[in-house]
């Protein structure tokens, strides 16, 4: 067997070999999640979060028969302005890798490059999860199994608010998958700090974070662990503000399927709200990249 295609980026292949922090990120946010150039914008100031925090971003894509471990400021441009970039889950990365196509990683594929390349820790907006209507369409994010398969501890604002939340926490128990909120007795909803469902665990420092991660190791316990973060409290949109338009949304986007689903979704509670939704997912994903790059500092 030879080694996975990977390519390091300079910044990232010095940290490693420095044993300094590393925090992986996607690829999808720049390509599906926001408008340009909002989207350029954003992964940047994430980006730069993480360096504020003491870490060192490793922006994840597959080009060119490879999986890119960080990315440079013009590849990311380049990215962020592509047209037709594939949407890689586990199911299709070997083969977009195979065909040497561009493609932008989800959370599941994300993982699984971070863990290939020696990176424990992940920030991201919100995980994929089991979709409404999913007893009949059987409709259910990859990212939910992955997060049992592969040791990658990932901070999120929970799951996107527009999927069924009872059934995707549900679904995570099941599958082993410690749900950790983090300074919260709450499960967070994206863009609200509350889904009005209680997180199993709490844990109220970035330390106890890493040593679960650790422990989880030591015991050989497959998977990783999801740390639900709640969205600060001056940039969410309320529950019972987001929800009236999130059926609205689900309404007008009723015959998208597929890998489309979130995207279309997401752009027309864009519209719906004038642009306060996408306001709010930019604050979480950098609130997000702050915590993970303490709880990478913690576990180097």
């Amino acid at each position: 067997m030879t080694a996975p295609p990977l390519v390091f980026s300079p910044e990232v292949a010095a940290a490693q070999a420095a044993g300094a922090p590393v925090v992986a990120l996607e690829s999808t946010i720049v390509t599906h999640g926001m408008p340009w150039p909002r989207n350029l914008e954003t992964a940047r100031a994430v980006e730069d979060e993480l360096r504020a925090g003491g870490a060192v971003p490793d922006t994840i894509a597959v080009m060119g028969g490879a999986i890119r471990v960080g990315l440079a400021p013009d590849e990311l441009a380049g990215l962020a302005r592509a047209g037709q970039v594939a949407k890689l889950s586990r199911a299709d990365l070997a083969v977009a890798l195979a065909r040497g196509q561009t493609g932008a990683t989800t959370v599941a594929a994300t993982m699984i490059c971070a863990h290939l390349a020696g990176i424990a820790v992940f920030a991201t907006g919100g995980i994929g999860g089991v979709h409404r209507g999913a007893e009949t369409s059987f409709d259910i994010s990859a990212d939910l199994r992955e997060l049992a398969l592969t040791p990658v501890t990932v901070v999120a604002a929970g799951a996107k608010a527009i999927l069924d939340l009872p059934k995707t926490l549900e679904v995570l128990e099941t599958l082993g998958v410690p749900v950790i909120g983090y300074r919260s007795d709450d499960f967070p909803a994206f863009w609200s700090r509350s889904s009005g469902l209680r997180a199993p665990l709490r844990m109220d420092s970035p330390a106890e974070i890493a040593a679960a991660h650790r422990m989880r190791a030591r015991l050989g316990l497959p998977g990783g662990q999801l740390v639900a973060n709640p969205i600060p409290e001056a940039d969410e949109i309320p529950l019972d503000e987001i929800s009236p338009v999130i059926e609205r949304a689900l309404a007008d986007t009723a015959n998208v399927s597929a890998k489309a689903v979130t995207p279309a979704l997401l752009a027309r509670i864009l519209e719906l709200t004038g642009g306060r939704s996408l306001d709010a997912n930019v604050a979480l994903v950098r609130n997000n990249a702050r915590l993970a790059a303490a709880i990478a500092r913690a576990l180097a």
